[in-house]
Order: structure tokens, then sequence, then C-alpha cells
């Protein structure tokens, strides 16, 4: 925690900071001593960020942190957001709990509100943005290979392999963001953060599809698993390294992208899962792969099983060797991560559910 004596710090805008990798990211900035202003879609979502700062241990931040009324459709408020403000971490973004029939309608306001955000930063003289991407942006579209995925990948759209509008979303807003920057920034730094699976502590209601994975194990809501296998990262150490990718000079113009080991099956998930709740409580985890037979005849009937058709038995593989030896991060055990998760999520339900 930092000394309340010292005098106020640098002032930090958080874009979707009731969100939960955003709400991670504000607990970990008032935690190191910044002044905090984030934005929400109405006034109202303030008092979720404070619950989700409570539960985070934050109980009272103060008169260091504020709210900006903004939405990233819109160009109203962003102004007022981003001004006297020396960092932005534009984390807001749209993630839908199924694909939608039109890609564009996460395509265009992922995109659009990422150049938002960027324009009115670099209208007010912002240092730098750090824009949380995804490894969607770097790992999809590619023909099948063993070799660990890194920054200088980018996810291939025309390749003519399927990819998600999540995925198309998630790499065409990076690109017009680095486009932006390059062409039309003028002095503002960018630099992007690109997790796999945020997995770790549940503060509130908004979170991951990661995490809804999980609680859908855990609830033995899964009777057979899909053989697929992701990479996992702990939300606290995706904010962490926003932090980094923020202050760390050798960070301008990077990507980083994150994830702590190896991948893990679904199947290996939910062993741990169960291990970890015990005999009683475990019994109802599911440790049972679907056969494809099964997942094909589901597929006419079900978007969601349509969608994951393309990852099953498929491993993609990552490194973050560059964030650990650039700038020094060093994220928890995988394992860590999904145990935190299920010892967080009795107390909260997704609104996806």
């Amino acid at each position: 925690m930092s000394d309340p004596s010292t005098p106020p710090a640098d002032l930090v805008l958080v874009t979707g900071g009731s969100g939960f990798v955003g709400a991670h990211c504000v607990l970990a900035l008032l935690q190191a001593g910044y002044r905090v202003r984030t934005t929400i879609r109405t006034p109202a979502r303030a008092a979720d960020v404070r619950a989700q700062l409570a539960a985070g241990g934050l109980d009272d931040p103060g008169d260091r942190l504020e709210f900006a009324v903004a939405d990233l459709t819109r160009d109203d408020g962003w102004a007022e957001a981003v001004a006297g403000v020396r960092f932005v971490l534009h984390v807001a973004s749209p993630f839908p709990a199924s694909q939608p029939k039109d890609p564009d309608e996460l395509i265009v306001p992922a995109r659009d509100g990422a150049l938002r955000v960027l324009r009115a930063a670099r209208d007010a003289g912002v240092e730098r943005v750090v824009l949380t991407s995804s490894f969607a942006a770097i790992g999809y579209g590619h023909a099948p290979t063993d070799r660990a995925f890194t920054e200088d990948d980018w996810t291939e759209l025309d390749s003519g392999r399927p990819v998600s509008a999540y995925v198309q979303s998630k790499t065409i807003a990076e690109r017009a963001a680095w486009a932006f920057v390059h062409d039309e920034g003028g002095g503002l730094q960018l630099a992007t953060v690109n997790p796999v699976g945020i997995l770790g502590p549940v503060l509130g209601p908004d979170v991951s599809s990661s995490v809804e994975l999980i609680r859908l194990v855990k609830e033995g809501r899964l009777p057979r698993l899909p053989d697929v296998h992701f990479g996992i990262v702990d939300v606290r150490d995706v904010a962490a390294l926003h932090l980094l990718a923020m202050t760390r000079p050798e960070a301008a113009g990077q990507r980083f992208l994150a994830i702590a080991g190896e991948v893990m099956s679904a199947q290996e998930v939910a062993l741990l899962i169960r291990g970890h709740l015990g005999e009683a409580a475990g019994r109802r985890v599911s440790t049972k792969l679907m056969p494809m037979w099964m997942i094909k005849a589901a597929a006419p009937f079900s978007r969601r099983v349509r969608d994951s058709l393309p990852d099953i038995g498929t491993e993609r593989r990552a490194s973050s060797e560059k964030a650990r030896t650039v700038l020094g991060w060093s994220p928890r055990p995988r394992e860590e991560a999904v145990i935190a998760t299920v010892d967080t999520l009795p107390t909260y339900r997704s609104h996806r559910s």
C-alpha cells in the first residue's frame, strides 16, 4: 500500500473499471499510490466499482478515485475523461457470451472505441496508452503448428480458416490502434497487453468467458467436457503487466503476451478443481470428455458448440518470454489462478449466466 503522507501521484484513466480486468487494474493502481479516474457507462456503475475494490481489500480509496461517464460507441465524455491524465489503460471492450450473427456487432465498437480513446488521449497530451488486446489477435487463423506463438505473430484473418467474430474484433481493433499511433499519434506512445484466458479472484459480476467455464465445471453443469486446450493467466498478473507496460520506458511501442506456463486441457482443469474441492463437493465435477460425434451432432442446434469446433483438439501454445525478460514480469502458476477463481465464485454470479 502507498504511504498516505506522500503527495498525490500521477492520474491514470482506466476505461471499463467495472469489468473483471478493469476493476483489478483500478485496484492495482490505487494500491501502488496512483490517482485513478475510471469510465463507467452510467453513474450507477460507480457503486459496482467501489464494491469490487472492497472485495479486493480496499475499502475506501478516498479522493484518489473518481469517475467519468463515457461510452465507447459515442464521442461524448471522452475529452473530460482524459483531461489531466498522464497514462491511459484502455481495458474496456465488448466480450459477448456468444458470437453474434453479424461480426460487425463486435468489430465496429471494438475498433471505433479504441480509436476514440486514442484520439482523445492524443488531443489531451497523454503520455502513453496501454491497450488491452488479446492472444486472439496473435494465435488464430494459422496452419497447425507446434511452435509457441509470440508477439511477432498476428492472427491471419484471410487464411480461409474459421475465425470467430471476437477474434476478428480484437485483431482489427489492435491493428487499427497501431496504425493510428503511427500515422496520427503525434507524440502519443502505445503498448499492448495480449493475455490468454484470464482467471483469478472474482470481485464482481462482470467476468471473462474463461471464468464462466470454471463456474460451469465447478457446478457440475458440464457432464462432458470438450477436448479443448487453452492458456491461463491470473487477472492480478494481467493488471501488474499493465502497470509495467505503462511505466517502463522500454515498453513503448511493444506488445506483451501474457500466459503462465503451458496450456491446459479442460480435462486437466476439471481434475484440478475436483481435487481442490475434495471428495464430497468435487463429486459433481465431471472429467469425462465429449466424443467428437456428440459435438458434431450438437453443432447444428448450438451456436456456442459450432463456434468451438475449430478449437477441438487444437493446442495453441504461447510464450511470455518477452514480458518476463524485458519487463521482469513474473506471473503466478496457472494452477493458482484456477483455484483462486474456484474459491471466489460462490459469492458472485455473472450477468451472463
